[in-house]
């Protein structure tokens, strides 16, 4: 393919096989040649020690390439002095360094996915302490990487530490709520039905953006922290106070980027639950459940929630999946649209702002609604 960036190449790092081989399907549809793939394989052994290489098996001379990195797979593992350690996201980034550094300036342009930012949690400074997350940015637009692709970062702002080069942070919005749609067919996304809810402050952006899109009513939860104690890093939430209109019976999608413990989320619902609220969907990005499935299988028994729903942007316990409260929100689709827009140098405004899809959505979402009505009518009559 004739191309200003060079040919396409896609690298998917450890743990990201799976993700990459179907969004290389897509693009191989999309880009006429399904014979032809655009994975290149890449390896980066270790040593018993530890230390660690990257090892390409093809020259990127030239090459459009992009590289997905998931910074959160714990599920790959390595050995180390006999031991089977897990790979931390301090481990996957400098594996991904390690491509960059193989790859040697070579590659006509180098474009890094990373679904979840790297260090997205430590994007601004405190107190006496590190700032993470710029630093990680800038060193590897130091490297050469033109473009980072990232998916509802922590706060997005954190790309003025990079302000001369691409930094695109994509929402999954349009897909979350087809998901919902698609898995409750019978769903009203009208004012009077239903409410979008923020767990802290830090999620009023995103969920004001549902709100808006959707036409709906906003309510929020802050956190009242105790500052005098400092537990696992972090000053422990003594309660969430809601600020809001009355719930009762109306649904309500708690919108946030992530699931860590899940202790946080999982008060806001059994809140919203004795507020009078319906059924209670939870919307996360990513779903990290660093404490396990046991808290929320036992909330879900008690009615606290109805629905999870995470995409597949990041490594899933293998467990989730069985699980009756979860949905998997696919996003390999949208990713092969960014990477080919991408590369075509067009523009993703259209991928970014997906206003025009959620609103034919909802136009088809109130048609079969109205269509449900007429025949139970018929019924009655």
């Amino acid at each position: 393919m004739n191309n200003p960036n060079g040919e396409l190449l896609i690298i998917g790092m450890r743990g990201c096989e799976d993700f990459v081989a179907e969004v290389d399907a897509y693009l191989t549809a999309g880009l006429g040649d399904r014979n032809k793939t655009y994975i290149s394989k890449v390896d980066c052994p270790r040593f018993g020690s530890g230390e660690a290489k990257a090892l390409l098996h093809e020259s990127m001379r030239g090459h459009d390439v992009f590289i997905v990195s998931d910074c959160f797979n714990h599920g790959v593992t390595y050995k180390m002095h006999g031991m089977e350690v897990p790979m931390s996201p301090d481990d996957h980034f400098q594996d991904l360094k390690r491509v960059i550094h193989a790859i040697a300036g070579k590659a006509r342009r180098i474009n890094v996915i990373m679904p979840m930012l790297y260090e997205g949690r430590q994007h601004r400074r405190t107190a006496r302490e590190s700032l993470d997350c710029p630093m990680a940015l800038q060193e590897l637009v130091n490297m050469g990487v033109s473009n980072i692709i990232t998916f509802d970062a922590h706060d997005p702002r954190v790309q003025n530490a990079i302000p001369l080069h691409g930094f695109d942070n994509v929402r999954p919005t349009y897909q979350m709520i087809k998901a919902l749609v698609h898995t409750y067919p019978d769903i009203s996304l009208s004012h009077d039905d239903l409410m979008i809810i923020a767990p802290d402050e830090g999620a009023m952006s995103r969920c004001m953006y549902y709100a808006s899109v959707l036409g709906i009513e906003l309510g929020m939860f802050y956190k009242r922290r105790n500052y005098s104690v400092i537990i696992d890093g972090k000053n422990p939430i003594e309660a969430h106070e809601y600020l809001g209109r009355d719930l009762s019976g109306k649904d309500a999608i708690v919108v946030d980027d992530m699931i860590s413990s899940g202790e946080s989320i999982l008060d806001v619902a059994k809140q919203l639950k004795e507020r009078g609220a319906n059924r209670v969907f939870l919307f996360e990005t990513f779903g990290l459940f660093c404490n396990g499935l046991d808290v929320f299988d036992k909330a879900y028994a008690e009615g606290l929630f109805d629905k999870v729903f995470t995409t597949n942007l990041i490594y899933r316990i293998p467990d989730l999946a069985t699980r009756e409260w979860y949905t998997e929100v696919n996003m390999c689709k949208y990713t092969a649209y960014i990477v080919e827009t991408l590369h075509r140098d067009g523009t993703i405004s259209d991928l970014l702002n997906p206003v025009k899809r959620i609103h034919n959505l909802l136009d088809a979402q109130n048609e079969h609604l109205a269509k449900i009505k007429a025949e139970q009518i018929k019924i009655e009559e």
